[in-house]
């Protein structure tokens, strides 16, 4: 059996996710921008209607990469400690040097923040120079899970790398796939690799607005239906 984690920017997709039975929503802002820090209402509201899943909070200042300045860590460690206070499970974070590697100062100070809380270290491992040998500093850092499409566009082009990070990693971190994983390809993705911990943001566009001159776009939701097949194809 898989375990599932949802991605979500709306307090919508998160009760959606749970109560469809993912085990983690990973929640988040701006998905589109590949997701931001969620502010302290979209936290309340998730946390207080979550009654099963895990909340687990992406922890990101802004888009772009993964170098941040002190003033960012510093905005990322209080983002770190109000999640826990506010009763998250866990957060996702990630740091990296102008190398490449893995920042083991600022995701330290972000460990030490989280309190025990699950710490899972997000897709700038994608971006790092060497993978396997971040997984290590993870490891050492208390880092308990690994977020990755094994440096590919998809996690099924990135199976070979993700098998290798398994191997790897073994019982030290958790390696948990991600990249257009959909009920179709699921399981080719869990045998191929060995993983048993899965993320997906599968969405769909909200109900349009009628036209007007100002035209602000359209949010993207939770595609309940997609997220549903997902969860029974991965168990």
């Amino acid at each position: 059996m898989a375990f599932v984690e949802l991605s979500t920017d709306t307090v919508d997709g998160a009760i959606a996710a749970d109560r469809l039975g993912a085990d983690r929503v990973e929640l988040c802002a701006a998905g589109a921008l590949g997701g931001l820090t969620p502010g302290p209402g979209l936290l309340a509201a998730t946390l207080a209607r979550c009654t099963r899943a895990e909340v687990h909070v992406l922890i990101r200042p802004r888009d772009g990469g993964f170098r941040y300045a002190p003033a960012e860590v510093d905005a990322m460690l209080a983002d770190v400690r109000h999640a826990v206070a506010a009763g998250a499970a866990g957060v996702v974070v990630g740091a990296l040097t102008a190398a490449g590697d893995v920042d083991r100062v600022v995701v330290g100070e972000l460990v030490a923040a989280a309190a025990g809380r699950e710490v899972t270290f997000h897709r700038a491992i994608d971006v790092c120079a060497d993978p396997l040998a971040a997984l290590e500093v993870l490891a050492e850092l208390g880092v308990r899970r690994v977020l990755s499409s094994g440096q590919a566009v998809t996690a099924v082009e990135g199976t070979p790398l993700l098998a290798r990070m398994t191997e790897l990693a073994g019982d030290r971190v958790t390696v948990m796939a991600c990249g257009g994983i959909r009920p179709h390809n699921v399981r080719q993705v869990l045998e191929a690799t060995g993983v048993r911990h899965v993320h997906a943001a599968p969405r769909r566009p909200a109900e349009q607005a009628p036209a007007t001159a100002v035209d602000f776009g359209v949010h993207a939701t939770l595609d309940v239906q997609a997220a549903e097949e997902l969860i029974a194809a991965a168990r």
